[in-house]
């Protein structure tokens, strides 16, 4: 894989750059296979190479290589595209993790990693029961993710990055691990409490989103081009509100989005009863008959479809969806006010005015 750490003004390759990330974590994986003469042991990296190949937006890696144009593309290509591939690779171990503790069985259309682990191990003996699959399964897709945040250190050191790029790139490695680790526990704290508490849900967002998701890899990317902090500081006012819309625009897909577009079930989100803005909202402007339906029916987990027809229908009624898009507009508004302020090259400002675009007004 070559990758010229020369890019003309007239654009970046986003997608050529996807598939290199893509070429390198394929390859990363294979090696991972055992050998044929290992004994019988298990290939712990089938399970990460089926997520991978599964699809995804590969949104980190691709703001890693914007944030790394951002500030000038220079140095060696190939540790920006290790460093990118890393965060798809951290990315997956979260994914896993989140999975297992939202009990979900669905991502990007087909079962989770627990899920397809228990399924398997029915499938090797059908004498196991199902109850006793589904614990391996759990268990086994812990250690999955477990392993796919090692192999992300591992595809970061074969990066080739000098001490100065180690020595910038650790404090915020660190730093976006406890966020987003902070983040899913504070979901976690407030997951079937329903609440009108706004505040509490744009807190969770933040740290399980806008910092992980958009602030973070832009960081990460600019500082292996040697970012100063004031450069740091531009584009953290830019990823911040464009990280919140992504969440907000995420409130609005887990509740009413196609699950054939999203690949996951719309009423998780309900079952599991998600301390979203979008709930928020809607238990604020709720009627109080309307705030008792909502309370019963958010956080079942055996809420129907009908249940979940109706929970939307009264979600829809409270006026919340539409709020929730005036807080994404202001916050699209917001960001790209501070893209035009940073004075970054034309081609990294272009292509950050484009991915706000998209995933602002995603259905996936």
């Amino acid at each position: 894989m070559t990758l010229s750490p020369s890019v003309p003004e007239a654009g970046l390759d986003l997608m050529g750059f996807k598939d290199a990330v893509e070429e390198l974590l394929t390859g990363f994986l294979d090696r991972k296979a055992p050998r044929a003469d290992s004994s019988g042991s298990p290939d712990l990296a089938a399970p990460l190479r089926h997520f991978i190949g599964a699809g995804g937006k590969r949104i980190r890696p691709i703001l890693a290589f914007v944030g790394w144009h951002a500030a000038g593309g220079t140095g060696d290509a190939r540790t920006v595209c290790h460093l990118a591939a890393s965060l798809e690779l951290f990315h997956v171990f979260a994914l896993i993790h989140d999975d297992v503790m939202d009990s979900s069985a669905l991502r990007r259309g087909r079962p989770t990693v627990h899920r397809a682990l228990a399924l398997a191990r029915q499938g090797d003996d059908s004498n196991i029961p199902a109850a006793a699959a589904a614990r391996f399964g759990e268990g086994a897709a812990v250690l999955i993710g477990d392993l796919a945040m090692v192999w992300s250190d591992e595809l970061l050191t074969d990066g080739g990055a000098t001490p100065e790029q180690w020595a910038a790139l650790w404090p915020v490695l660190h730093a976006m691990r406890y966020e987003i680790v902070l983040g899913q526990y504070l979901d976690l704290q407030a997951t079937g409490t329903a609440s009108p508490d706004v505040d509490r849900a744009l807190r969770i967002g933040r740290y399980k989103t806008a910092k992980y998701t958009v602030e973070r890899p832009l960081h990460l990317g600019a500082l292996t081009a040697g970012a100063d902090q004031v450069l740091l500081d531009r584009l953290s006012a830019f990823a911040l509100p464009l990280g919140e819309a992504f969440q907000l625009r995420d409130d609005l897909l887990g509740v009413f989005g196609d699950p054939s577009s999203t690949g996951k079930s719309a009423l998780e989100d309900l079952r599991d009863g998600k301390a979203t803005v979008l709930t928020a909202l809607a238990l604020q402007a709720a009627t109080p008959l309307q705030r008792k339906e909502l309370t019963d029916w958010l956080g079942n987990p055996h809420l129907t479809h009908e249940q979940g027809a109706s929970a939307r229908h009264v979600i829809m009624a409270t006026g919340a969806p539409a709020q929730v898009e005036e807080m994404i507009t202001a916050r699209y508004r917001t960001a790209l006010k501070a893209l035009d302020d940073a004075l970054l090259p034309c081609a990294a400002r272009q292509a950050l005015h484009d991915i706000a675009q998209a995933v602002t007004q995603r259905t996936t």
